[in-house]
């Protein structure tokens, strides 16, 4: 966070255009993919996956938002019409973002430890986590990688960057549905009590859901 921070005020310091923004935040998604890499090392034994079809239905969509959020260069017609200024204090600001969303997913993604997947799994011994980011949002890690996209997508400033945003926002709300379900059936009253006091995407203000 310090980093970020630093890293806030010196680009908006010297000023900051929209491509090198995006070259940077290119750059942070590499380093964070490579370390997310080395930790699925770390991950138990598999009990209960969802099938190969069920997983199609979400690696497509994240993927093809994924294309139209890092894509260089336009796309034809209204796709590629730029509709986000060129601002060096807004792209300075969408890096603090990106690196921000990028580090709690890896704060989350560390408080699951040897629970995480990239599919939909039940792993063996299997824990409900409620540490570290668990104890306000279910899927923290879809939080920060949603923040650290949007953060990107805006230093695309393409409205096609923009739909691939929602389509990977979309793919991954769809995706958080159906853990859930995987998570109530194993964990009971557990997991339908940590509902109760925690938001999807986002910390819960209005207290617990009641029965």
């Amino acid at each position: 966070m310090v980093w970020s921070v630093w890293l806030h005020l010196g680009l908006a310091g010297r000023g900051i255009g929209a491509q090198e923004a995006f070259h940077i935040a290119q750059r942070a998604w590499t380093l964070w993919g490579l370390w997310w890499l080395a930790m699925a090392f770390f991950s138990k034994a598999t009990k209960r996956r969802e099938s190969g079809l069920q997983r199609l239905e979400h690696i497509v969509p994240v993927t093809a938002g994924f294309f139209l959020i890092f894509r260089e260069g336009t796309i034809a017609n209204w796709l590629g019409r730029p509709i986000i200024p060129d601002n060096a204090a807004l792209m300075a600001g969408c890096l603090v973002v990106t690196i921000a969303g990028l580090l709690f997913s890896a704060w989350a993604r560390l408080a699951l430890g040897g629970n995480w997947s990239g599919s939909i799994t039940i792993k063996a011994n299997h824990q409900l986590i409620r540490r570290g980011p668990y104890r306000f949002v279910r899927h923290p890690i879809y939080t920060g990688m949603l923040t650290a996209l949007l953060g990107t997508a805006v230093t695309q400033r393409l409205l096609s960057a923009l739909l691939g945003f929602a389509i990977v926002l979309l793919a991954l709300y769809r995706k958080a549905r159906r853990e859930e379900a995987f998570l109530a059936a194993e964990f009971g009253q557990s997991f339908t009590e940590h509902r109760q006091h925690t938001g999807m995407f986002l910390p819960r203000v209005c207290g617990p859901t009641p029965e």
